[in-house]
């Protein structure tokens, strides 16, 4: 058992409130529970409660066992002298103030259910993927949905904190950090962090300089990667390695050192130097991005703006020196699907709330739209019949299982609570 358990029950009033006496055998009543406010100190702020014949206002102290009281040192805490009632699930030991005074003391299990007990404890079962597996599908539809519009809100809010990052980092240029969501995500999981680098390494300035010459700026970021240190007889390297190095002079830029791009396990379509290309190409066609990104209200328009391909070159290869079968190297409908859900969506909500508008409406239907992502923790809930039809509800899952399933916060999730309230 664990005391959120226990927050749980008293919060929420989750046991029998007729007839309680403290462990000293005074009758005690409930007024007000007091706020939690998961602050240091004690658990409930501001609780009103009578006890015997006296009416109390302060804090209210939680624990498993009293004795946890010392454990955690609060009798060296001044925060904790003005404990009204001490809530334990076991009364193990006495407490007193600083003044030899007895704090009151109510062991709660002797008020709460045993079916409350066993729930909460095949709730958190520890030997299933999700503890909730083969109770979700019992939840409410409504109930279903408005945790999802929930989850959803907290995975954005937690994206654009890296969205803030680097707005600070680039002077509250929206379009350099613009740029620098764009280079991640194209990047995916494998180059990522290495063409944010190479992103943050570049002047936004200078791209905005540059964009209207495709090659100068596939030049740039090539270069930056480190993809153009080598010697090689191949003509079109040759014209990007000079460009490279003549925009280093001009614009007296020294050589920067990023973590190296991988080919490795990649699909052809996914090396670096493919998806470098594509980028150069999307800047050179959108000279101010941002703002069309911003008016952004539809997948169709995604694909109507970023239909863009790699430099011509790249159309029989994808590698320098090794040509290929020819092939068009354009942005997949299915590769701008993910730019949606980790670049476009993501900052048309931070910009969104810098300037005080509420968008989440217009983000939630924005997402209905776009296909639901293709991995294992969204495969593993359609297993348990929680399916997916688009990227609102993928996403939603997504958060689902990693701040909430995986640190078994079933008591703060409204899924956890409905199973808990409903049995």
């Amino acid at each position: 058992m664990k005391e959120d358990f226990l927050h749980y029950i008293w919060k929420l009033r989750k046991f029998d409130n007729l007839n309680l006496k403290t462990a000293q055998n005074e009758s005690v009543t409930i007024i007000k529970t007091g706020d939690y406010l998961e602050l240091a100190g004690p658990d409930f702020f501001n609780a009103h409660i009578k006890i015997g014949d006296q009416k109390w206002a302060g804090n209210v102290e939680i624990h498993l066992k009293s004795s946890d009281w010392y454990l955690h040192n609060h009798e060296k805490d001044p925060a904790y002298e003005n404990v009204i009632l001490h809530v334990v699930w076991e009364n193990d030991t006495a407490i007193f103030r600083e003044d030899n005074t007895e704090i009151p003391v109510l062991i709660l299990k002797n008020y709460v259910s045993p079916e409350m007990v066993e729930n909460y404890y095949k709730l958190l079962s520890p030997k299933t993927w999700i503890s909730c597996e083969k109770q979700i599908q019992e939840i409410e539809e409504f109930v279903f949905k408005n945790w999802q519009e929930r989850l959803f809100l907290e995975r954005l809010e937690r994206k654009s904190a890296f969205v803030y990052e680097l707005l600070e980092e680039t002077n509250q240029d929206w379009e350099a950090v613009l740029f620098c969501l764009l280079a991640k995500n194209f990047g995916l999981n494998t180059n990522g962090n290495s063409f944010l680098q190479i992103a943050k390494s570049l002047p936004f300035s200078i791209i905005r300089k540059e964009s209207f010459e495709a090659e100068s700026l596939e030049a740039l970021l090539l270069g930056t990667a480190g993809l153009l240190d080598a010697e090689k007889e191949d003509i079109y390297f040759k014209d990007l390695k000079f460009k490279y190095f003549f925009l280093l002079h001009k614009y007296q830029l020294e050589k920067t050192h990023v973590d190296p791009v991988s080919f490795f396990k990649l699909r052809p379509d996914n090396f670096p130097t493919i998806r470098l290309s594509q980028l150069a190409g999307l800047y050179h066609k959108h000279q101010n991005l941002f703002s069309k990104i911003i008016a952004l209200k539809s997948v169709k328009n995604v694909y109507e703006l970023m239909n863009v391909s790699s430099a011509d070159y790249w159309q029989n290869h994808y590698q320098f020196d090794k040509e290929s079968p020819k092939k068009a190297k354009i942005l997949s409908k299915s590769f701008l699907d993910l730019v949606i859900i980790n670049s476009i969506i993501p900052i048309q909500f931070a910009y969104s709330s810098t300037i005080g508008e509420s968008v989440i409406e217009d983000l939630i239907e924005f997402m209905n739209d776009v296909a639901p992502e293709k991995n294992a923790v969204v495969e593993k809930f359609n297993l348990y019949g929680i399916k997916s039809k688009n990227a609102f509800e993928s996403q939603s899952l997504l958060e689902l299982k990693n701040e909430y399933c995986n640190n078994k916060s079933c008591l703060k999730c409204a899924i956890g609570l409905e199973l808990l309230k409903s049995n």
